[in-house]
C-alpha cells in the first residue's frame, strides 16, 4: 500500500504550488524506487532462504534415513539375541526337568 508524500499548505505558501508538487513527485518517485529495491532484495533473499531451507530439508532426511536404517539393525539384534535367550532357557529347563 503506497503512501502517497503530501505538505501542509503553508509550505505550499512559501515555496508556490509548482516547486512543492514538484518536491512531492520527487519524494513519491524516490520512495518507489527504494519500495522495489527492496521487493528486489527480499525476493533474492527469501529465495537463497528457500534453497538453504531445501537443501537442509534434504540433509535431515537422509540423516533420518539412516538412524531408522541403523536401529532397524539394533532392533533386529536385540530380537535375535531375546530370542536366543528364550529358546537357551527352554533347552535348559528341558534338561533339568
Amino acid at each position: 500500500m503506497p503512501v502517497t508524500a503530501r505538505l501542509s499548505r503553508k509550505f505550499y505558501e512559501k515555496l508556490g504550488d509548482d516547486v512543492a508538487n514538484e518536491l512531492v513527485n520527487w519524494l513519491n518517485a524516490v520512495d518507489l524506487s527504494y519500495r522495489q529495491e527492496f521487493r528486489d532484495l527480499f525476493e533474492t533473499n527469501f529465495g537463497r532462504f528457500e534453497a538453504r531451507l531445501a537443501q537442509q530439508t534434504a540433509e535431515l532426511r537422509s540423516e533420518m534415513s539412516r538412524m531408522e536404517t541403523r536401529l532397524v539393525r539394533w532392533m533386529f539384534g536385540f530380537w535375535v539375541g531375546a530370542w536366543l535367550a528364550i529358546v537357551g532357557t527352554a533347552v535348559a529347563l528341558r534338561h533339568i526337568l
